[in-house]
């Protein structure tokens, strides 16, 4: 093989040649030295047929480990306790790191937007309530549901203000209800409403997010809001609302941990890498009620003893999708179909991750 000084000395020549050639010759000294250059890439050390790891003596250490380590984009809520806590105390970075993976953090107000990143490509893994992830596969969203968390009917609810005239669900004909559009809160106002003999036309739905329906419904702007903890018990503590009903016998008011379609098929073990963690947090959270209301009540603005409140009347748990679950879901989804809120018939059992068994 040529040495590099033989490779470039021709390659003057060919420069030298050029000069004094017309231009007719210009097409074919860009060949050569196009083949001079490649010819010199492959005797440089960095070239690609060479398979070990080149290091510079002040350079970290570079491993095949490091060059196909995985970053797991979670998105979380504020409000979404477990995940929340999985982030404040930092074990799930730990936890990774032993097989050289990181996570990154991005905050939602609500699930909509989360599912909104999802479907981006912009986070792998997210938790959210039961409707989110149905208005997500209507729309074509590559994810799957990977557990569920048994959050309980407790903690949400319809609530009015402490004067108001409304007595009981039926009173709601013709008033203005606010809660977020495609939530669990959402799908409770529809079963309500079905209850009392109403149709979700006979309202007039006011979408607004847990901030803005919290300033409209202490603002009188509403007549009634649809609302889960912690927000939920902080209404009721502050402005002494009463509940109309909450989901008890009407909706299963579970949570979803969902995640990419590709990230799971690429990463089946650094997922339950992360399920692990986020079922360690959820037993912690289950037994340490008070700890929980503490860790959130400064990123929330909400009182310590209020946040206790909500967490003492919900439930945690990471579990595989059952078909009773599934079958619930699917309620849910052709409920929403049903009154045109999503636009065709979509099959849960389709989007459900079978490797958490």
């Amino acid at each position: 093989m040529l040495s590099k000084f033989s490779l470039f000395r021709l390659f003057e020549v060919g420069i030298t040649f050029l000069k004094k050639s017309n231009i007719r010759n210009f097409s074919l000294l860009f060949a050569v030295g196009l083949s001079l250059t490649l010819a010199i890439s492959a005797c440089s050390p960095n070239a690609s047929e060479n398979t070990g790891t080149t290091q510079t003596p002040n350079s970290s250490p570079t491993s095949q480990a490091t060059n196909s380590s995985v970053v797991v984009r979670i998105g979380y809520q504020k409000a979404a306790t477990v995940l929340y806590a999985l982030k404040a105390k930092r074990e799930l970075e730990e936890a990774l790191k032993g097989s050289g993976n990181s996570v990154t953090w991005t905050e939602f107000p609500a699930g909509p937007p989360m599912l909104e990143a999802l479907n981006a490509g912009s986070i792998d893994f997210g938790y959210t309530g039961e409707a989110p992830p149905i208005f997500a596969q209507a729309a074509g969203t590559p994810f799957v549901y990977v557990a569920y968390d048994p959050w309980t009917p407790k903690a949400e609810a319809i609530i009015v203000h402490k004067d108001s005239p409304i007595k009981n669900v039926a009173d709601l004909k013709g008033k203005k209800v606010a809660f977020v559009k495609g939530s669990n809160t959402n799908y409770l106002v529809i079963k309500a409403l079905e209850k009392a003999g109403l149709k979700y036309t006979d309202i007039k739905p006011i979408f607004l997010n847990p901030s803005d329906g919290r300033a409209a419904f202490e603002g009188k702007n509403v007549d009634a809001w649809a609302i889960w903890d912690p927000f939920l018990a902080a209404a009721e503590k502050a402005t002494g609302a009463r509940t109309l009903t909450d989901a008890t016998g009407l909706a299963p008011n579970l949570g979803y941990y969902l995640a990419a379609q590709s990230f799971v098929e690429k990463n089946p073990e650094v997922l339950k890498t992360v399920l692990d963690g986020v079922n360690k947090v959820s037993d912690w959270a289950k037994n340490n009620p008070t700890e929980v209301a503490k860790l959130l009540s400064p990123v929330l603005g909400i009182d310590a003893a209020v946040l206790e409140t909500a967490e003492k009347r919900r439930d945690y748990g990471v579990l595989p999708l059952t078909e009773e679950v599934i079958t619930k879901q699917q309620e849910i989804a052709d409920a929403f179909y049903k009154i045109q809120l999503i636009p065709k018939e979509i099959k849960v059992k389709e989007v459900v991750w079978q490797g958490n068994k």
